[in-house]
Protein backbone atom coordinates (compact mmCIF):
# COMPACT_ATOMS: atom_id res chain seq x y z
CA UNK A 1 0.00 0.00 0.00
CA UNK A 2 1.41 3.42 -0.88
CA UNK A 3 1.84 6.18 1.71
CA UNK A 4 -1.06 8.09 0.10
CA UNK A 5 -3.42 5.09 0.43
CA UNK A 6 -2.24 4.45 4.00
CA UNK A 7 -2.83 8.11 4.88
CA UNK A 8 -6.38 8.07 3.49
CA UNK A 9 -7.34 4.96 5.48
CA UNK A 10 -6.85 6.58 8.89
CA UNK A 11 -8.30 9.29 11.05
CA UNK A 12 -11.56 7.56 11.84
CA UNK A 13 -14.88 9.01 10.71
CA UNK A 14 -13.44 12.56 10.59
CA UNK A 15 -10.41 11.80 8.42
CA UNK A 16 -6.79 12.68 9.06
CA UNK A 17 -6.89 16.32 8.03
CA UNK A 18 -3.66 18.04 7.04
CA UNK A 19 -0.06 17.60 8.20
CA UNK A 20 0.28 19.18 11.64
CA UNK A 21 3.02 21.58 10.53
CA UNK A 22 2.35 24.30 13.13
CA UNK A 23 3.03 21.89 16.01
CA UNK A 24 5.53 19.56 14.31
CA UNK A 25 8.34 20.80 16.56
CA UNK A 26 6.50 19.26 19.53
CA UNK A 27 6.11 15.79 17.97
CA UNK A 28 8.40 12.92 17.14
CA UNK A 29 7.10 11.49 13.87
CA UNK A 30 4.25 12.74 11.69
CA UNK A 31 0.90 13.87 13.00
CA UNK A 32 -2.15 15.30 11.24
CA UNK A 33 -4.73 17.83 12.41
CA UNK A 34 -8.36 18.19 11.42
CA UNK A 35 -10.03 21.09 13.32
CA UNK A 36 -13.70 20.20 13.83
CA UNK A 37 -15.50 22.93 15.81
CA UNK A 38 -15.20 25.68 18.40
CA UNK A 39 -18.06 26.70 20.67
CA UNK A 40 -18.98 30.24 21.72
CA UNK A 41 -17.52 29.64 25.18
CA UNK A 42 -14.17 28.49 23.79
CA UNK A 43 -14.35 24.69 23.78
CA UNK A 44 -12.45 23.48 20.73
CA UNK A 45 -12.60 20.05 19.09
CA UNK A 46 -9.94 18.68 16.74
CA UNK A 47 -9.15 15.26 15.35
CA UNK A 48 -5.45 14.50 15.82
CA UNK A 49 -3.98 11.51 13.97
CA UNK A 50 -0.57 9.99 14.72
CA UNK A 51 1.38 7.73 12.37
CA UNK A 52 2.84 4.58 13.97
CA UNK A 53 5.56 5.58 16.44
CA UNK A 54 4.48 9.23 16.52
CA UNK A 55 4.02 10.89 19.89
CA UNK A 56 3.95 14.40 21.24
CA UNK A 57 6.40 15.82 23.76
CA UNK A 58 5.67 15.90 27.43
CA UNK A 59 3.43 18.90 28.00
CA UNK A 60 1.15 20.64 30.47
CA UNK A 61 -2.19 22.37 29.83
CA UNK A 62 -1.88 25.15 32.39
CA UNK A 63 -4.76 27.03 34.00
CA UNK A 64 -5.41 28.85 37.25
CA UNK A 65 -9.03 27.67 37.19
CA UNK A 66 -10.73 25.10 34.93
CA UNK A 67 -8.79 24.13 31.83
CA UNK A 68 -7.26 20.81 30.87
CA UNK A 69 -8.00 18.51 27.97
CA UNK A 70 -10.21 15.54 27.11
CA UNK A 71 -9.15 12.88 24.60
CA UNK A 72 -11.85 10.81 22.89
CA UNK A 73 -10.14 7.88 21.16
CA UNK A 74 -11.70 7.04 17.80
CA UNK A 75 -9.30 4.95 15.69
CA UNK A 76 -6.25 2.70 16.07
CA UNK A 77 -4.20 2.00 19.18
CA UNK A 78 -2.70 4.78 21.26
CA UNK A 79 -0.71 5.51 24.38
CA UNK A 80 -1.11 7.99 27.21
CA UNK A 81 1.11 8.65 30.20
CA UNK A 82 1.01 11.06 33.12
CA UNK A 83 4.38 11.85 34.64
CA UNK A 84 5.32 9.31 37.32
CA UNK A 85 2.56 6.86 36.31
CA UNK A 86 2.54 3.81 34.01
CA UNK A 87 1.71 4.11 30.31
CA UNK A 88 -1.91 3.38 29.41
CA UNK A 89 -2.98 1.78 26.13
CA UNK A 90 -5.86 3.58 24.44
CA UNK A 91 -8.53 1.94 22.28
CA UNK A 92 -11.41 3.38 20.23
CA UNK A 93 -14.11 4.44 22.67
CA UNK A 94 -11.71 5.23 25.53
CA UNK A 95 -11.95 8.71 27.05
CA UNK A 96 -9.09 10.32 28.96
CA UNK A 97 -9.78 13.35 31.15
CA UNK A 98 -6.56 15.30 31.69
CA UNK A 99 -6.81 17.85 34.49
CA UNK A 100 -5.07 21.19 34.12
CA UNK A 101 -1.45 21.37 35.30
CA UNK A 102 -0.71 17.65 34.80
CA UNK A 103 2.46 16.73 32.87
CA UNK A 104 1.67 14.08 30.24
CA UNK A 105 2.12 12.87 26.65
CA UNK A 106 0.11 10.83 24.14
CA UNK A 107 0.58 9.23 20.76
CA UNK A 108 0.43 6.05 18.69
CA UNK A 109 1.92 2.67 19.44
CA UNK A 110 4.93 1.53 17.39
CA UNK A 111 2.78 -0.56 15.04
CA UNK A 112 -0.55 1.29 14.77
CA UNK A 113 -1.96 4.56 13.59
CA UNK A 114 -4.00 6.36 16.26
CA UNK A 115 -6.60 9.13 16.22
CA UNK A 116 -8.32 11.01 19.00
CA UNK A 117 -10.60 13.99 19.28
CA UNK A 118 -8.80 16.55 21.44
CA UNK A 119 -11.19 18.72 23.43
CA UNK A 120 -9.61 21.83 24.93
CA UNK A 121 -11.41 22.72 28.16
CA UNK A 122 -11.78 26.45 28.75
CA UNK A 123 -10.41 27.97 31.91
CA UNK A 124 -8.71 31.03 33.34
CA UNK A 125 -5.15 31.96 32.37
CA UNK A 126 -4.81 28.91 30.09
CA UNK A 127 -1.66 28.10 28.16
CA UNK A 128 0.22 25.05 26.93
CA UNK A 129 3.76 24.43 28.11
CA UNK A 130 5.66 22.13 25.76
CA UNK A 131 8.48 20.23 27.44
CA UNK A 132 11.07 17.60 26.54
CA UNK A 133 10.44 14.85 23.95
CA UNK A 134 9.61 11.29 24.96
CA UNK A 135 12.98 9.77 24.09
CA UNK A 136 13.35 6.85 21.69
CA UNK A 137 14.86 4.87 24.60
CA UNK A 138 11.90 5.59 26.89
CA UNK A 139 9.35 4.95 24.12
CA UNK A 140 11.16 1.75 23.03
CA UNK A 141 10.58 0.18 26.48
CA UNK A 142 6.79 0.35 26.13
CA UNK A 143 5.17 -3.01 25.44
Amino acid sequence: MSNIEEYKNHGGMFGVGKPNIDYAQYFIGNSYLNPLAKTENGISFANVTFEPGCRNNWHIHKATNGGGQVLICIDGLGLYQEFGKPVQKLYPGDIVVIPANVKHWHGATKDSWFSHIAVEVPGEDTSNEWLEPVSDEEYGKIE
